[in-house]
């Protein structure tokens, strides 16, 4: 059974659509000769650069944010014991170790930004769909915690 191509669909999306059918959705449009490919792939490219630097800025931030052990064993207690952050109990061990011995040395610094990548190594064990949950729910949840005294 093959893909039914739509005649205003564009060159390349014929091509790739016959790679992998229902990929892409024609662009339906009034005046399409007038639509640009690429104009609209660098419009979407520009949009998620802006995204990049409030990411990098709190990235840097964190990375320059100390804890003290006592904090993060609050922060990792909180998240699990108290249930505060949505991500399997069973994984509070493993975060802790992560965090207090960590395998790489970037992650040495007793820092928030290593508290995150503990929390975020942790996830991996996870099924995709939990896995991506936990890490969405993380950053709010760190924010939260760590922008106001223990």
């Amino acid at each position: 059974m093959g893909l039914v191509q739509h005649p205003r669909m564009f060159p390349v999306q014929r091509i790739l659509g016959n790679i992998v059918p229902c990929v892409f959705t024609p662009v339906l449009a009034k005046h399409s000769k007038s639509f640009s490919l690429i104009d609209c792939i660098s419009v979407g490219v520009d949009r998620m650069q802006r995204n990049f630097e409030p990411m990098r800025k709190q990235v840097e931030a964190w990375q320059k944010s100390e804890l003290t052990d006592v904090t993060a064993k609050v922060v990792i207690y909180e998240a699990f014991v108290e249930g505060k952050l949505e991500a399997p109990k069973h994984l509070a061990r493993t975060v802790h170790d992560l965090y207090f011995e960590p395998k790489y040395e970037e992650f040495r610094a007793r820092t928030i930004w290593s508290l995150s990548n503990a929390f975020t190594s942790a996830f991996k064990e996870l099924d995709p769909i939990p896995q991506f949950k936990a890490t969405a729910k993380l950053g709010e949840f760190l924010e939260a915690r760590l922008s106001q005294p223990l």
